[in-house]
């Protein structure tokens, strides 16, 4: 409501009353009309002179202060000064859409610090592991060098493979936030999908035979898919997915690649028949660190950024990766790459 109106509807308000009661005392029309009139004139000016002063023109700096919050600096100057017609009502609106919106911020910031302590306890742990071990393994070292020659080696060996360990975890760390700074560009081409798909699953073939899995392309699907994308950017994809379906698929089990095509997109999907995962750990499955059995993680190696770099790559290309899983059933990560004539 605007201000003139509420002081109108205010000073009529006053007015009446006064002539109602003086008309109830005089019994004259004509007190009635001049008290009517002298009162409302008085009122008005008066209330509307208070109203703003005191309340109006402070409900019109918050109103700015407000409105220029949520536009921000660049956008303000670029629309210039904006003046509401009925700040009264606007400022209401304002302040519930501002308040709502510091609300999602806080609560974004309280699941960014939660993400950061849970990434900065998991950066710790992982690096602490391979560390230890390479410090027990040389502590060994020094006491068994000239005694046991042969047990020195097998320590040596040891150590060797929790150094790699500590390279590969930093490497990936450092790929993931090369990837999320933009500061790996994408090299954007056109090659063909099922041709990288079966280079992979060649690379991937005497891993997958150690434990009885068998990797398949379905037949139907060998014709060639021409994609647009960076070729071995998608091959890490594919490497660190298929790995995936290996290290924690069942023994003599399967993982088969699909492609499905859509309107301007290939969708590819790598399923496996393994034990599943948990519906409660697939929102999270693309966080770096988070594994779903620690325990058996560490079993089979890696550094746990797998699937998030997986995401980033994809994100990268402006492309999404999606995850379905049953428990003692599989699971299937599906993805979309531009398709190419």
């Amino acid at each position: 409501m605007k201000l003139s109106v509420l002081v109108l509807i205010t000073a009529l308000a006053v007015a009446l009353s006064i002539a109602l009661v003086n008309f109830h005392f005089q019994q004259s029309w004509y007190y009635l009309l001049v008290s009517f009139g002298i009162s409302f004139a008085t009122s008005f000016i008066l209330f509307y002179y208070l109203l703003e002063k005191y309340i109006y023109s402070k409900i019109k700096l918050i109103y700015k202060l407000i409105h220029n919050l949520k536009l921000g600096k660049d956008l303000k100057d670029a629309l210039g000064e904006y003046v509401s017609s009925d700040p009264i009502n606007d400022v209401e609106q304002e302040v519930k859409e501002w308040a709502g919106a510091k609300k999602n911020e806080i609560d974004l910031l309280k699941k960014q610090e939660q993400f950061r302590k849970e990434f900065l306890s998991n950066v710790s742990h992982e690096f602490k592991t391979p560390l230890f071990a390479i410090q027990g393994y040389i502590e060994t070292l020094q006491d068994c060098l000239l005694d046991d020659p042969e047990m020195a080696v097998k320590f040596l060996q040891k150590a060797e493979k929790n150094v790699e360990r500590l390279s590969y975890l930093i490497n990936d760390l450092d790929s993931i936030s090369k990837l999320e700074s933009g500061e790996i560009p994408i090299d954007y081409q056109k090659f063909d999908f099922v041709l990288l798909a079966k280079e992979v699953m060649e690379g991937l073939e005497d891993k997958a035979k150690k434990r009885n899995i068998s990797l398949s392309f379905k037949e139907k699907y060998t014709h060639p898919a021409f994609v647009r994308a960076d070729r071995e950017k998608i091959r890490q994809v594919m490497i660190n997915l298929i790995s995936n379906s290996v290290k924690y698929g069942k023994e003599r089990g399967s993982t088969a690649i699909k492609i499905f095509e859509l309107h301007d997109q290939y969708l590819i999907e790598v399923t496996d028949d393994g034990i599943g995962i948990d519906e409660k750990h697939l929102s999270r499955l693309f966080e770096r660190f988070y594994r779903v059995d620690s325990h058996r993680s560490r079993e089979v190696g890696g550094t746990g950024l797998g699937l998030a770099i997986v995401k980033h790559i994809l994100e990268a290309h402006e492309q999404i990766i999606s995850v379905r899983s049953t428990l003692q059933i599989g699971t299937t990560f599906a993805f979309t790459l531009q398709k190419l004539g």
